[in-house]
């Protein structure tokens, strides 16, 4: 058995030392090379769907490639386009008055309620009068006095003058008469004006309103003392009607505002909403700032509003739209056709087929927030489409629908509700 044993480990050893035969190396290599290829395959593959993807989307939306493109289309037209600039404005009342009492004493009666619409000379409330009567009477009754001691006084300055022109009285006694009658002239005029400032007293004591407008906040309640040292006042009033917006604009706005004005034109000034869509109050230009802030480049104007309606409230933020001329008779298209790119500014042109269109320049004018005018590129009677020109190319064909809310066939593609701005070119 041993025997056998070493036999069998000497066959296992002959076995390990035998080399490998050619054969038997190539089969593993053959097996990667194979799976390689089938790995270089798959991959062509996807990329070849990736880039063929957009091209399927594209043929499955619109049909074949080549195949028209829907559009619509506006005709250019002759109008009217108004200049004017657009601003944010911030509603100021014409005047802003506290209501501060001129004497002291205590508040006996408050006659508005909060938020009332006042005025001019309307009653506010009312002072403890007495102290100021009572110093009435005391300067009446010194006035009184004052005004027997001039009457005696004048008497002997009569009888003296008879006597000094006999020479029954020295000079000077003459002289003492005379001034004590200049005197008691001056204290009269004294005391009259002390009867005045007591009268005046007794009228502050009644507060009446010096502008009309609306009370805000009562900042007193009754039975209080009121110094006229406090700075704390009863309560303020604002003017609401009229009303003016404060507002700035660039200065590369000023000249033509400035040459409308120099020639005496009233400017338009209508006021909207912080949105920019609900229209608030109508007005003018009233005025601008005498000097730009540096700051900003910017320079202010004041427009004024009758606020029939209270639309307007102090310290709103209000959009201003400044209307400084308006442009006659000028070749007008929708904002909505004009494209930017490459080429500049721009428009697809509907050719007169009907069927394809046309990159045309076109340099804009004056406009608006919908129309534009054109100063050259385009005339009355053209047609340029307003949506769908995304994907356009010169010479594109083109299917013409209608735009949607438009009576008739429905739109097959609803329109953009803002037109892309084109970073290249057609």
């Amino acid at each position: 058995m041993r025997r056998q044993a070493e036999m069998d480990d000497r066959s296992t050893q002959d076995l390990r030392e035998q080399p490998l035969r050619p054969q038997d190396v190539r089969t593993p290599r053959r097996r990667r090379g194979f799976w390689i290829v089938v790995g270089l395959v798959f991959v062509v593959g996807v990329v070849w769907w990736i880039r063929q993807a957009p091209q399927t989307e594209r043929t499955g939306r619109f049909g074949a490639t080549g195949a028209p493109m829907p559009v619509v289309a506006a005709t250019v037209d002759k109008g009217d386009v108004d200049i004017a600039f657009n601003a944010l404005g911030t509603v100021t009342p014409l005047a802003t008055v506290t209501i501060v009492s001129q004497i002291s004493g205590q508040l006996t009666r408050v006659a508005f309620r909060e938020g009332d619409m006042v005025k001019q000379g309307d009653l506010l409330a009312e002072i403890d009068s007495r102290p100021y009567e009572f110093a009435l009477q005391n300067a009446q009754g010194q006035l009184a006095r004052d005004q027997a001691l001039l009457e005696n006084a004048r008497l002997d300055l009569s009888r003296y003058e008879s006597l000094a022109s006999q020479s029954a009285v020295p000079k000077q006694t003459l002289d003492t008469q005379r001034s004590l009658v200049a005197q008691y002239q001056g204290a009269v005029i004294t005391d009259q004006a002390a009867i005045e400032t007591q009268k005046l007293n007794i009228n502050y004591c009644h507060i009446v309103a010096p502008v009309s407008g609306r009370v805000g906040l009562r900042l007193v309640d009754q039975g209080n003392y009121i110094s006229t040292a406090s700075s704390t006042g009863l309560v303020v009033i604002t003017q609401l009607q009229p009303i003016s917006a404060i507002f700035t604009m660039p200065e590369d706005n000023l000249p033509p505002i400035q040459k409308r004005l120099q020639a005496n034109a009233t400017l338009a000034a209508t006021a909207f909403d912080r949105t920019g869509n609900t229209m608030l109050a109508a007005g003018t230009l009233t005025t601008l700032d005498n000097q730009i802030d540096t700051t900003t480049g910017t320079v202010k104007l004041r427009a004024q509003f009758a606020n029939d309606d209270f639309a307007l409230f102090p310290n709103q933020f209000v959009n201003i739209r400044l209307l400084v001329d308006v442009l006659r008779d000028a070749t007008v298209a929708p904002v909505a056709a004009i494209q930017r790119g490459a080429p500049g500014t721009f428009v697809y042109l509907i050719n007169p087929d009907g069927a394809s269109v046309s990159v045309r320049k076109v340099a804009l004018g004056p406009g608006d927030a919908t129309r534009v005018s054109i100063t050259s590129g385009l005339s009355p009677g053209d047609r340029v489409v307003i949506d769908g020109a995304d994907k356009l190319r010169e010479g594109a064909k083109i299917l013409l629908r209608e735009q949607a809310g438009d009576a008739g066939t429905p739109a097959t593609t609803p329109p953009s509700g803002r037109r892309r701005q084109r970073q290249g070119g057609p």
